[in-house]
């Protein structure tokens, strides 16, 4: 699936594409929903390129579910012709100013599920609960998800309203309704569904590609001292469904085809049962993406990195999710959104969560002016960010994911 349009020497006639630094080169072309800021313009889909968008109205392009719904020979022929369109040599024409954009969720999402594919996240937030039993012994045979609430799902720059919910703390009797004290933040990826099934028919795993239309970055924003009393025995509710933040950019799996990996399990672990395996998904189904949290606090001039972390780290691939959540039947739809789950590397310095990086809130970390943090506190703003680099390909970007936490109501 490499082709042209991932040549690393093709430039644009749009000078910030050319720029080494900028998530947005010629060989990335990710979707949005945009209008001009302040105005009362008609949503309309955009292509990011450097610093511009690429409106697609005159494309014939006003509904990104319908463009999603489409087949994937359709969608490449697509960026065949966007990037023609946009290669150096071909002629200028208008452009919008990222900066004067404002910018909506890139598509209309009708359900969402949050997987648990990261399993050094899934290892260290089972030590702080199960210290001798870490991993539940399902894990590593079924790809473990509960479904999420799409209504709270927000586009970047959405302030978060810090939760309310019931809180049991360890001495008392019962619980007692309050403020979130534990907000914390998850680094996630989300996969947007292409055309999907029908009701009662699953698709085989090599298949699957030919439903996955493309990644956005994902905070699954949580209230740690809620969850605890509220998830069992059915799981996450409140302390999940207040607010998940998404980069308002799609990058196209189509983008993203130099960048994968084979996808292997170490042999000591159980295999993926037949209907989650096959030689080609062995061969190239893992994929290369840097991840990175960045904080900055309102006594801050600039962000600080908390950790980084890489996409090659999930226990379970973006096919297996899509695979298994159809193989019940279940009837996925153009739009819908399947987040990773925290995606957290073997080393401590890369997990996705403030949960883990402090140890359950045992162990403060400490910020590049001297500030200390074990969850997020009011006026905290969190930025998720993520690309993909490889020898011989340019680098590829997913633009800002960013949230900024206010006082409860």
């Amino acid at each position: 699936m490499i082709d042209h349009t991932h040549d690393p020497a093709a430039l644009s006639w749009v000078a910030a594409a050319n720029d080494p630094a900028t998530d947005f080169p010629l060989q990335n072309l990710p979707f949005c929903r945009f209008r001009e800021r302040g105005s009362l313009a008609p949503w309309r889909i955009g292509v990011g390129i450097g610093d511009r968008i690429l409106d697609l109205a005159g494309w014939g392009i006003d509904d990104l579910n319908a463009l999603m719904g489409r087949p994937r020979a359709e969608r490449v022929a697509l960026r065949h012709r966007l990037f023609d369109a946009l290669k150096a040599g071909a002629p200028e024409i208008p452009l919008l100013l990222q900066a004067q954009a404002e910018f909506a969720l890139p598509c209309r999402i009708g359900d969402y599920t949050d997987f648990y594919t990261g399993i050094h996240h899934a290892r260290a937030v089972g030590r702080l609960f199960r210290p001798d039993n870490p991993l539940l012994p399902n894990y590593q045979w079924v790809p473990i998800g509960y479904h999420g609430r799409s209504s709270s799902i927000v586009v970047s720059g959405t302030p978060i309203r810090r939760p309310r919910g019931q809180v049991k703390p360890p001495d008392a009797d019962g619980p007692v309704f309050q403020p979130s004290a534990r907000i914390d933040c998850e680094l996630e990826l989300g996969l947007f569904v292409g055309p999907g099934n029908a009701l009662g028919q699953p698709f085989s795993i090599d298949e699957a590609d030919d439903h996955a239309f493309g990644l956005t970055l994902l905070n699954d924003w949580s209230a740690r001292d809620i969850q605890p009393w509220e998830y069992q025995p059915l799981g996450p509710f409140l302390a999940k469904n207040f607010g998940t933040t998404i980069s308002p950019w799609i990058v196209t799996m189509e983008a993203l085809e130099p960048f994968r990996l084979p996808f292997t399990r170490p042999p000591e672990d159980p295999q993926p049962l037949p209907y989650l395996d096959s030689p080609t998904h062995r061969a190239g189904a893992a994929y290369d993406i840097a991840l990175e949290v960045w904080l900055q606090t309102t006594a801050m001039a600039a962000p600080t990195r908390l950790s980084r972390s890489n996409l090659r780290h999930a226990y379970w691939s973006l096919a297996q999710m899509l695979t298994h959540h159809a193989s019940n039947g279940c009837n996925l739809q153009p739009g819908d959104l399947l987040g990773t789950g925290t995606i957290s590397g073997p080393a401590p310095e890369e997990a996705g969560s403030l949960l883990e990086l402090t140890a359950g809130g045992r162990q403060p970390v400490t910020l590049a002016n001297g500030e200390q943090r074990t969850f997020l506190r009011d006026g905290d703003q969190l930025g998720l960010r993520a690309f993909a680099e490889k020898p011989g390909f340019r680098r590829l970007g997913f633009g800002p994911c960013d949230g900024v936490i206010t006082a409860a109501v």
